[in-house]
């Protein structure tokens, strides 16, 4: 594989104004596989003046046509899913049919909702004597994470083209190769020169740039909570407007009554899946002190299935699996019980970390209170209803949660009291139209589905 060793900026690809690169390593094998630019402040600003200049005459652009550059953008994708996913599996280290499955098939689902609701939004409305007008915010800087690389790259990409915004990227720099297919791609769909922009580069460096630049109208984020907050200060210096999707430790609360067995192991499943590497994972599974112990042999069985090198990935980087190597000794440390796994490493080669599972977990201990972002499930026991709900709640984050009942109804009026921004109920469906965001510090504003256009779209009144 070989990278671009340009910027795209202005609907070409340039050279960047530094020489120095980013190395972008194969965390299966910890060898190198191409190297990128590290872009500079001065790359940024090159590319917001571009997205800048092409702003007025996109924001203008009807949304029908809109709609149809994004349905290219969608097809474009959908052509290229088995380049993307090797490419994914290539720097992430995704297991090539989640590559497939999700990372490559999802962000084509993604791009096509947003041509639809492009095609049909109502961007102008009669409200009593005035008619209230939705116009594109602007210059968009989109800052995207490693973990859903092209996922994350369309949920801000796409619904930001749709309302008639234009954009600047910088994309982790772990994996900023499937960012490179994706500016490809927009260019094969037929955006007009400026309306996308991508520099890769370090994140205090071009990410700060972009989130300080006073060409950009809109900051979108997706990362840590420490990050997002540094970031929200730069906007807010600014008086910028800003998105922020942070950290996560869900609660996957399973009720007396419920399908034991199926609630646990969709649980541990939920966890695994992109080796723990997930904002919204049900880190924290709550069970009846009564089933307890049944449930902690469900979820030692269950976790034998994820073998480290089939089922489950590397972790993306070698700071990354040391991080959650640590937290799995710090509950060792803490007391916690050890059903599976552990703090060793399974495999030579490789950024892998063991899929693991703690019993006797209590709410008060580190891998119960902060976000570990690697295969750790912690199970916590509960004595009654309100003593989940509390349990549940008692987190600084609240981005996401499951909840398991004998019946949706019971399971809906608990979900109801829970501090969290998306709650599936007895195993719910992904939906790519439904809002994705946090409560408390997992985030500010949504993504997906016309919740996520809005928070591209400002209002203007008028009165007659």
């Amino acid at each position: 594989m070989k990278a671009h060793d340009q910027m795209y900026i202005d609907g070409a690809w340039r050279p960047p104004v530094g020489q120095d690169t980013i190395a972008v390593v194969n965390p299966a094998d910890e060898q190198v596989i191409a190297h990128v630019p590290a872009g500079t402040a001065e790359d940024v600003d090159a590319a917001v003046r571009a997205a800048r200049a092409a702003f007025p005459a996109w924001a203008a652009t009807p949304p029908a046509e809109r709609a149809a550059r994004l349905s290219a953008l969608s097809d474009v994708l959908a052509a290229r899913k088995d380049e993307v996913a090797e490419t994914i599996t290539a720097e992430l280290g995704s297991p090539l049919p989640l590559s497939q499955m999700v990372h490559a098939a999802v962000p084509v689902l993604v791009a096509a909702s947003y041509a639809e609701l492009a095609a049909r939004h109502t961007f102008e409305e009669r409200i009593g004597n005035s008619t209230v007008l939705l116009e594109p915010v602007g210059v968009v800087g989109a800052i995207t994470p490693w973990n859903y690389p092209l996922h994350q790259i369309v949920a801000k990409v796409a619904p930001a083209l749709a309302a008639g915004c234009t954009v600047v990227l910088k994309p982790a720099e772990d994996t900023p190769l499937t960012a490179q297919l994706f500016a490809e791609a927009t260019e094969a769909a037929g955006l007009p020169p400026g309306v996308f922009n991508l520099v890769t580069g370090l994140g205090p460096v071009a990410g700060q740039a972009l989130a300080a630049h006073e060409g950009v109208d809109l900051v979108s984020f997706t990362g840590s909570t420490a990050v997002g907050r540094q970031i929200g200060a730069t906007a807010g210096a600014a008086v910028k407007r800003v998105a922020l999707e942070l950290g996560g430790k869900s609660a996957n609360v399973i009720l007396p009554g419920a399908d034991l067995a199926k609630a646990v192991n969709v649980g541990i499943a939920n966890v695994m899946t992109n080796s723990g590497q997930t904002c919204s994972a049900w880190t924290r599974m709550l069970v009846d002190a009564e089933w307890y112990d049944e449930a902690v042999e469900l979820a030692a069985n269950a976790v034998t299935k994820y073998v480290p090198g089939e089922r489950v990935g590397p972790l993306v980087n070698a700071k990354q699996q040391a991080r959650v190597r640590g937290y799995i000794a710090k509950g060792v440390e803490e007391g916690a019980r050890l059903v599976a796994g552990g703090p060793d490493a399974p495999l030579e080669t490789g950024y892998y970390v063991s899929p693991t599972v703690f019993a006797d977990v209590t709410p008060d201990m580190t891998i119960a209170r902060e976000e570990i972002f690697g295969p750790v499930v912690s199970m916590l026991r509960y004595e009654d209803v309100d003593d989940a709900l509390r349990i549940a709640n008692d987190t600084v984050y609240g981005l996401a949660g499951a909840v398991w009942a004998a019946d949706d109804e019971e399971a809906v009026a608990f979900a109801r009291r829970m501090d969290t921004g998306q709650v599936d109920i007895n195993g719910g469906r992904f939906n790519p139209l439904a809002p994705f965001g946090g409560y408390k510090q997992s985030g500010v504003g949504r993504e997906l589905g016309p919740h996520g256009l809005a928070e591209y779209l400002q209002t203007k009144s008028l009165q007659f």
